[in-house]
């Protein structure tokens, strides 16, 4: 069954491997534009089989309530994928909190559409979920993702030297944060 949130412009779904075929065109447009950001990928990452199993795992995980993934459609195109946004790593306990990650397709950029969606996700991640912290791990040289987290009001907690392997290096990330402040009495 598919979750839904919207916003003005925008529809915010869960998907399953169904979707797979919807997806793959996402990251096969996206190849080159992500490809700074995101680990390396081999040639079997863009077939439509490896997307069916990474939409079942997604779907495991989101029953097991360790993530919360929506992918981005516009209004007015609701079947092609524009992006996606996912909290995982949703820890439980005394420590509520996940990790924030979201991409964007390439003719998308600089339109609003990621700060608008963030912005529901983050309602939902707080009002819903009952999430404590949003933790996001940025690339300093990756200022427009930088921008966008700011604009929501996450804070720099420290960088974290060669965080993450991406696109074959070991890559500093600044570590953002944003509190539920609402739960904090």
């Amino acid at each position: 069954m598919t979750f839904e949130l919207r916003t003005a412009r925008l529809r915010l779904r869960t998907l399953d491997k169904s979707h797979a075929e919807q997806v793959r065109d996402y990251f096969a447009r996206n190849r080159d534009f992500l490809e700074p950001w995101e680990a390396r990928r081999s040639e079997e990452y863009y077939t439509v089989k490896t997307h069916k199993k990474l939409l079942a795992a997604d779907r495991e995980s989101e029953e097991l309530g360790q993530m919360f993934k929506v992918w981005i459609f516009k209004s007015e195109e609701p079947q092609r994928v524009i992006g996606s946004i996912s909290l995982s790593n949703i820890v439980r306990g005394a420590f509520l909190s996940c990790h924030l990650g979201y991409r964007l397709d390439h003719e998308e950029v600089n339109k609003g559409y990621m700060t608008e969606a963030l912005r529901e996700v983050i309602r939902y991640a707080f009002e819903g979920l009952k999430l404590h912290r949003i933790e996001a791990n940025i690339m300093p040289r990756n200022a427009a993702s930088l921008a966008v987290v700011e604009k929501l009001g996450f804070y720099q907690e420290g960088l974290a030297r060669k965080y993450l392997y991406i696109n074959g290096a070991w890559e500093d990330h600044i570590h953002m944060v944003l509190r539920n402040e609402a739960m904090e009495g």
